[in-house]
């Protein structure tokens, strides 16, 4: 149900306009496959879980196993978050009660066709009644039928009743105010509520942080007293669209650009590896936290266990050696799918999505069966890992709230984008090749004499070959960055030594001030091209992937999408973002300097 679904449906003479389309669960998030369906003319979206992802082909089926019964169906919101999560009547501003609103038929999130998930007992009879062209191998699932294309002859009667009545959401927030810099807050949140029974998703990350509130209050009870301002917080409405998370954060959008410094999410929690994304300004400060955490299984540190799978799923030489050479293990980047979103991408505050998983695997994502029974057979059955996200959870919060000069650190972060610009520069060079090679099979007639005419293929027509881009404005930032970062690092590493009497003598106020500000930099008022919510210029998730990230978006995809003239301008505008960040650094690398 992606963009390249559709192109090679073209090219087989295949057209959705008027259909319904059925579509696999997987791939991508599931809000795209109705958004590229009526794209293409389609006037309604049945979607399914194929048991060859989740149901009896990886394993054992629910209740003998943890894998999706014939009957279990995924349910989940297809709204366009890509373009904005949150109410779909009142993008950008908090949802209160007297808030304008758009009309339900005016917002642009709102999928414009009907939508459906089933299970793969109620998509079998449809897929086996299908004619027409066998489906590319890559479409085939495991359900034992033959996969066609169609269209029909099945025929299907889609009748979805939707309800906009407008209801109130529950946020649970809590605080414990700072004793020092009552103004500097950190953030902990995971949302509460569920489709069904949610024992898996949320609750299972839901009991780690309330463990945490509870154990920072026997902390204050006992006479402590957080530095930073501790938030905790439980939000509703995370499952339909990111709700309680994203409008609390329009809400408070000014207080939270002024005061927050960084936010810490989590969601389901399982068994396994420790995992964590995020904000690469976090990334040595979220290895340290990992490194300090126990394994409850193995009892290596979180930090080891990973470094180790890593190695083992490494697919190159050089992928192995650098997990081995380098310090610190690389944080994946956020796109987006948990209330993360808007503190990252809409108000600049540096995020850390973080949970352990990774060997529970199962079928039973937001049905009826995610519930205590299933997760005490078959994921954290003890519980150690709930434990575990807990204290990793629990010691970011402190140490965040407590820190003299707050940890965040840019040697990696400019290693990182250093890495986009390769990739960018890749994908530039590939979509040069790739089109000059099939434009010079066409002129050759490859695909004419290929084409078997009793299943024909629509040949491809030639295309212009993309322009050389102008890299140079990223490339000079991204020395400047790398330069700053060293100055930084060069200058704490002054400033703790002598037994750290720079670093008490320093304007730590002002340097941290720089800090909170250093993830504002990378935004820009107006936004991503035709998306002017998300506002951060590194991190996105993708218009057409939902979930999964997109980093530096507004140039890769205006590249993926042929848009060469805005790829070229948007390279300025990250530049000139960078360019930003690191006079930035350079400036707090000063201040910590100029301490005597």
């Amino acid at each position: 149900g992606i963009p390249e679904d559709y192109e090679q449906l073209d090219r087989m003479g295949v057209s959705v306009k008027g259909k319904i389309v059925i579509a696999r669960y997987y791939h991508s998030w599931r809000g795209i496959k109705p958004k590229v369906a009526a794209e293409h003319g389609a006037i309604g979206c049945l979607i399914y879980s194929d048991p060859h992802e989740d149901g009896f082909v990886p394993g054992e089926t629910f209740p003998s196993g943890a894998y999706r019964p014939p009957d279990g169906v995924q349910r989940g919101s297809v709204a366009d978050m890509p373009f904005y999560p949150g109410d779909p009547l009142t993008p950008g501003v908090g949802a209160t009660k007297d808030a304008k609103r758009l009309k339900v038929g005016e917002a642009p999130t709102i999928t414009k066709i009907p939508v459906l998930p089933i299970s793969y007992a109620d998509a079998r009879p449809l897929l086996a009644a299908l004619t027409g062209r066998v489906a590319p191998e890559g479409w085939r699932g495991g359900l034992g039928v033959t996969y066609h294309l169609g269209p029909g002859p099945a025929k299907v009667h889609l009748k979805v009743k939707s309800n906009w009545d407008i209801k109130p959401l529950y946020d649970v927030i809590g605080k414990i105010p700072g004793s020092t810099f009552p103004d500097e807050w950190v953030i902990r949140g995971n949302h509460h509520d569920a489709w069904v029974n949610g024992a898996e998703d949320p609750i299972s990350g839901q009991i780690a942080i309330l463990e945490e509130a509870r154990s920072l209050g026997e902390l204050v009870k006992s006479g402590w007293k957080p530095k930073r301002t501790i938030i905790y917080c439980a939000w509703d409405g995370e499952e339909p669209g990111l709700l309680g998370s994203t409008e609390w954060a329009e809400q408070h959008y000014d207080e939270l650009r002024a005061h927050g410094v960084a936010y810490i999410n989590s969601d389901a929690n399982g068994r396994g590896y420790l995992g964590i994304e995020g904000s690469h300004t976090l990334e040595k400060f979220s290895n340290d936290i990992a490194r300090d955490i126990s394994d409850p299984e193995t009892k290596l540190s979180a930090w080891k266990r990973q470094q180790l799978r890593e190695i083992s799923n490494a697919k190159t030489p050089e992928q192995r050696e650098e997990v081995r050479r380098r310090a610190d293990l690389r944080v994946p980047a956020l796109g987006s799918g948990s209330d993360y979103t808007a503190f990252l991408q809409h108000d600049g505050v540096a995020s850390l999505n973080i949970g352990f998983g990774g060997e529970d695997g199962g079928g039973i994502y937001h049905s009826i069966y995610d519930d205590f029974y299933w997760f005490t057979h078959f994921s954290d059955t003890d519980f150690v890992y709930g434990r575990a996200l807990a204290e990793t959870g629990g010691t970011a919060m402190m140490r965040l709230a407590d820190a003299d000069l707050l940890p965040f650190e840019f040697g990696d972060f400019a290693d990182t984008v250093q890495t986009y610009l390769k990739e960018l520069k890749t994908l530039s060079q590939k979509m040069q090749d790739d089109i000059r090679e099939r434009n010079k099979e066409i002129q050759e007639g490859v695909f004419m004499a290929t084409n078997d005419p009793k299943q024909p293929f629509v040949p491809p027509s030639t295309e212009a070959v993309p322009p050389h881009l102008n890299f140079a404005p990223f490339e000079n930032a991204v020395d400047v960055l790398t330069r700053s970062a060293e100055e930084y690092r060069k200058a704490v590493e002054r400033a703790n030594s002598s037994g750290g009497a720079m670093l008490r003598s320093a304007s730590l106020a002002e340097v941290n001030k720089l800090l909170i500000d250093s993830e504002r930099k990378l935004t820009t008022a107006e936004g991503l091209p035709n998306r002017p919510w998300f506002k951060h210029q590194l991190y996105a998730p993708g218009f057409y992937t939902g979930y999964a990230a997109k980093t530096v978006p507004a140039v890769r995809e205006a590249i993926e999408q042929k848009q060469w003239k805005q790829a070229d301008e948007r390279i300025i505008v990250v530049a000139r973002v960078l360019e930003d960040e690191a006079q930035l650094i350079s400036t707090a690398a000063q201040k910590l300097s100029a301490a005597k």
